[in-house]
């Protein structure tokens, strides 16, 4: 990875502005910053584009902020949306709901490679750990951390992080809060298929879409540590319908979506999308 690589990071929301601010936080205090950071909104209520526009003034960096209005589970509209906005090489996608370890888009550029995509991991947080997280009471999270169900995925140490593989051919079980990729590899799958509607599947068939295109998923351990505050599961209405479609995607092993990112218009660019 060439250092003058541009990164940007981008970010899905929905309702919580709480979380939003501490991942916010989190970016800050990386050791390397990114370029840009692009919010997908799937339509919080005005809360979060306050809670938007009280931290751009921290950042000397663009902040893209797109909303849309709430008619259900729209994730990859929104995505699609964002990223007509985007300029910086390479991607690093995460949910609004993570708090980042302060090496973590360092660790995510060393592993970054051509005509490969980076399925990072998270580590989870029980409720009253969220809580302390959200409250301020927690300065720095860890693998010895209270609160923490799954440890391996909190240790870093990247020099064995290499030791640690998985099938590059495969999609399955892929999770977009912890999720790298080239902006121009996106463009060339058209990016996320926007008729997914309801929770569940699009993050897997928009990883298929990749490694049919020639795209491999890396996998990596050990480094990129998020950490993932708890929440309530999402209402899974169209999980069947949307399993229909990542099968579907497979079995023709479908690269570009007939509805994806060249469908979606350009939006107005937010008003104050950036702090000089």
């Amino acid at each position: 990875m060439h250092n003058d690589t541009s990164v940007g990071i981008l970010v899905s929301t929905y309702n919580w502005p709480g979380a939003l601010k501490t991942l916010l936080h989190s970016i800050l205090e990386q050791t390397r910053l990114p370029n840009e950071i692009l919010i997908a909104d799937d339509g919080s209520t005005v809360a979060t584009r306050k809670l938007v526009d009280w931290c751009r003034p921290l950042f000397k960096i663009p902040i893209t902020y797109t909303w849309q209005e709430d008619q259900g589970f729209r994730k990859s509209l929104i995505l699609n949306k964002v990223m007509k906005e985007a300029t910086a090489d390479y991607i690093i996608q995460i949910d609004g709901d993570i708090v980042l370890h302060p090496r973590f888009i360092e660790d995510h550029l060393q592993q970054a490679r051509e005509r490969m995509f980076v399925q990072g991991s998270r580590v989870i947080l029980n409720p009253r750990t969220t809580a302390n997280v959200l409250a301020g009471a927690v300065k720095q999270l860890h693998c010895f951390s209270r609160g923490v169900s799954n440890r391996f995925n909190a240790i870093r140490f990247p020099p064995l992080s290499p030791l640690i593989r998985s099938n590059p051919n495969s999609s399955a079980n892929i999770k977009a809060c912890n999720l790298a990729f080239w902006r121009k590899d996106y463009i060339a799958i058209n990016g996320y298929d926007n008729d997914f509607q309801g929770w569940g599947w699009e993050d897997c068939e928009f990883a298929a879409r990749l490694i049919h295109s020639g795209v491999l998923k890396k996998r990596v351990k050990l480094a990129a540590i998020c950490y993932h505050l708890h929440h309530d599961y999402n209402a899974r209405f169209h999980l069947s319908e949307n399993e229909k479609k990542y099968i579907d995607t497979i079995s023709c092993k479908q690269a570009a979506c007939i509805n994806g990112l060249s469908q979606v218009p350009v939006v107005a660019a937010d008003s104050n999308t950036s702090i000089a």
